[in-house]
């Protein structure tokens, strides 16, 4: 048995006896969901496995609470392992972050038993709130993937399993009408309504959208349209979300949109400022190299294969893949098609085919990163292709 597959060998033993531990904290985080930034006892129960497998820690990364880097190793090729920790609103877990949260964990406690220090160094790393601010996109600006020999998770999904995840790029902005109030009875002339000039924005995306690929994506609600149906309402807001399949298209598009909201305020005769409320998402870049060896990894841990269905959604993880070599597979937790961001995917995250997912998942990213520690060529070919995306 060569090294190579002594560490597997090690890695696959260390997540199958710990496969109730592991699962039971999934679990234990699914029936406990925390939003994007209070993510605390979740940090805490990662942080505490990670410390007692011989992890070193630096907590609250660019002064987030919750997020944090556990390090173990000194060697010279460098695996990240990210562990998504968020919920939504009133849904809960119902993007699976608290399982293949959990699953990158139990991966980087399993590399380390399985690795010699001196062979690599190991980062998990805590990324608070990927549905909202996107902990990952703002340690992306800070450098701190720029000398991982590869980023990969995997994230839950249902129905298929593929490697060739496609991310959405996406901008956050809140829109700004201003006009002035009046008596909305006794004299409306006085007033220039600033909802009138948020609801003509509304009217004028859904033109604009005649007018762009299908792949475009444009969705926002009004959050503050006035005080009182008899007053003229001086100020507006809307919050909507921007995406497209690239970074560069999206700047495109986003000098359409800034256009449109500058013609509804000049025909309502009020005015319009915005701002970015949330990070910007780039786009996922595709890493083929990696995404071919983690395809054989999956179909020798017995997962069947599909091709991805395109860019769907969005994830700071994008924003890593700019930085350095970056994956992230979809694996199912069920067999049927179970729409993210539900209810019902947030309690499928619990029965017994989603825990074979989290050990098998968890496998795999240990298989992955055991060839990229092990095999030069394969982690030459990994760099060449993130630097041909990034200077294409």
């Amino acid at each position: 048995m060569n090294r190579k597959e002594q560490a597997m060998t090690e890695a696959f033993r260390f997540l199958d006896e710990n496969r109730g531990a592991a699962c039971s904290m999934s679990d234990r985080i699914g029936d406990n969901p925390e939003l994007g930034g209070e993510e605390f006892n979740t940090a805490r129960e990662f942080k505490t496995v990670l410390l007692e497998g011989g992890f070193q820690l630096e907590d609250q990364l660019l002064g987030l609470k919750t997020a944090f880097a556990a390090r173990w190793g000194q060697g010279p090729v460098r695996i990240a392992l990210l562990a998504e920790m968020d919920a939504l609103p009133d849904i809960g877990h119902g993007c699976g972050h608290n399982l293949h949260g959990t699953a990158s964990v139990y991966a980087a406690l399993a590399l380390a038993r399985a690795l010699h220090p001196q062979e690599a160094v190991v980062t998990l790393f805590g990324t608070p709130a990927e549905e909202t601010q996107g902990a990952k996109a703002a340690m992306a600006d800070a450098g701190l993937f720029d000398r991982e020999d590869l980023a990969l998770m995997f994230h839950c999904c249902s129905e298929i399993n593929f490697t060739d995840y496609r991310s959405m790029a996406m901008d956050s902005l809140e829109f700004t009408f201003k006009g002035k109030t009046s008596h909305a009875a006794a004299s409306p002339w006085e007033g220039r309504n600033a909802l009138n000039g948020a609801t003509l924005f509304f009217h004028a995306l859904d033109m604009l959208r005649q007018h762009v690929k299908p792949t475009v994506r444009m969705h926002g609600i009004v959050t503050h349209g006035g005080a009182a149906p008899n007053v003229v309402p001086e100020e507006a807001k809307a919050h909507w979300y921007f995406r497209c399949p690239t970074r560069e298209e999206l700047n495109g598009l986003m000098e359409r949109v800034f256009n449109c909201a500058k013609g509804c305020a000049m025909a309502t005769e009020t005015t319009v400022s915005w701002r970015h409320n949330e990070t910007s998402f780039d786009h996922m870049m595709p890493n083929p190299p990696a995404e071919e060896a983690m395809g054989e990894v999956l179909k020798e841990l017995g997962f069947k294969l599909s091709k991805g269905p395109g860019p769907s959604g969005s994830t700071d993880v994008g924003n890593v893949s700019r930085r350095c070599p970056a994956l992230q597979p979809e694996l199912a937790i069920w067999d049927r098609k179970v729409p993210l961001h539900t209810r019902e995917f947030a309690e499928t995250t619990k029965t017994p085919r989603a825990h074979e997912t989290l050990i098998k998942g968890a496998k795999a990213l240990c298989a992955m990163a055991i060839r990229v520690v092990f095999e030069e060529d394969l982690r030459e070919r990994i760099r060449r292709a993130f630097l041909e995306q990034k200077e294409g």
